[in-house]
């Protein structure tokens, strides 16, 4: 296994998150709604607390338009009742004006005290089905346009999308600086350069090592053509017990009950359903042994009842814990974690293996805020 180039030269720390179920998706059974899980401010909430009392450093709140709640709305409720966990605030380019989505993404990281991450977006809205180019060049342009308000007196821009001239950014400047650190996904070449030019951090949903592997040195390249480095990151589900038999039984428990026209109405009314990524997440299914495994604890049942992230590393302890060492050797060093129900699952990997890893807030690692505790030294070059 190779390792690509990374910003950090110490790998023992990670950003280990959870995700805060805003968009209707808490089960106990896959693909069956179940009214006490019903996404809801109060629920939803209580996952973010109980994520940070756990010790998990970040926690990402998913934006949908279908179904859940407003990701925005929902991460300003949560500055007042957290303190130490970061927001990793999904946001869909172009759904808001940029400059008003500048002032609204700094008032949140002052309301946060720095402890606001942001996931850059580019789905299609709804009722449009556009170009893959013209909507990362929608994000491109997004992108460029808040690091101009976060960092400028002034906003100056003349793109395909938007033109700007002579605008005041008073008072956008945000309360970290340089402004939050920007997380990115999508598998395509206009994705990738979109990444590497302006992002911090690369996500990935789970597959096979080689094919992560190759993800991770094709939007390096792209990185290093503009003289940066990138973090990366994978987005993937857990269920974590004592023993790898325990384990297995329970994902077959969770998927016990899917109704398979039930499962592809749910993947289907996605956005992002006929993406790229999304047809990768499927394409796992197909090659995945009769159990649904695609390789030793990566399982793929997940996928049948959810578009996006598709997988879930499935073990005792010592194997999800040996399969996280695995992916922070390749260069990983940020985790974004889930399971159903997420409070419960949460609550098993929070007690069974987070106490187990040397974790970090990547905002405070790179200096973006001052660290909210004692900082062990991470040998991290300035974010470029």
């Amino acid at each position: 296994m190779s390792v690509v180039p990374i910003t950090s030269a110490d790998l023992d720390a990670a950003e280990v998150s959870w995700f805060a179920a805003l968009c209707s998706d808490d089960y106990q059974f896959l693909g069956v709604p179940d009214g006490s899980l019903r996404s809801s401010w109060n629920h939803c909430s209580t996952i973010v607390k109980t994520a940070e009392n756990l010790g998990f450093r970040n926690i990402l709140c998913p934006s949908s338009y279908q179904v859940g709640q407003d990701t925005l709305s929902f991460v300003a409720g949560c500055a007042p009742i957290t303190s130490k966990i970061n927001m990793l605030a999904a946001v869909r380019c172009g759904e808001m004006q940029p400059i008003m989505l500048a002032r609204t993404i700094a008032t949140l990281d002052h309301m946060l005290e720095g402890r606001l991450t942001v996931n850059i977006i580019s789905s299609d809205f709804p009722g449009e089905v556009e170009d893959s180019a013209f909507r990362y060049q929608r994000s491109r342009e997004v992108v460029e346009i808040l690091k101009q308000a976060w960092t400028q007196d002034e906003i100056n821009y003349q793109g395909e999308v938007y033109n700007f001239s002579g605008l005041t950014t008073d008072p956008a400047r945000p309360y970290q600086s340089g402004g939050p650190l920007l997380y990115f996904g999508g598998y395509s070449p206009d994705a990738l350069e979109l990444c590497g030019q302006h992002c911090d951090v690369y996500l990935m949903w789970p597959e096979k090592i080689e094919e992560l592997e190759g993800r991770m040195k094709a939007v390096h390249a792209v990185a290093e053509r503009y003289g940066r480095t990138l973090d990366y990151g994978l987005r993937v589900h857990v269920i974590v017990r004592d023993t790898e038999a325990e384990a297995r039984e329970y994902a077959d428990y969770i998927v016990s009950k899917l109704d398979a026209e039930q499962g592809d109405a749910i993947r289907n009314r996605a956005l992002d359903a006929k993406s790229l990524g999304v047809s990768h997440q499927a394409k796992n299914r197909e090659i995945a042994d009769d159990k649904g495994y695609i390789e030793p604890n990566l399982w793929t049942g997940v996928g049948r009842a959810r578009s996006g992230c598709g997988a879930a590393i499935v073990g005792s302890t010592d194997q999800v814990l040996s399969k996280l060492e695995a992916y922070q050797k390749m260069g990983i060093r940020a985790f974004i974690l889930s399971g159903y129900p997420h409070l419960d699952e949460a609550d098993h990997f929070g007690r069974r293996v987070l106490p187990q890893m040397k974790t970090c807030s990547l905002p405070e690692a790179y200096g973006r805020v001052p660290a909210s505790t004692p900082a062990t030294p991470l040998g991290i070059g300035v974010r470029r």
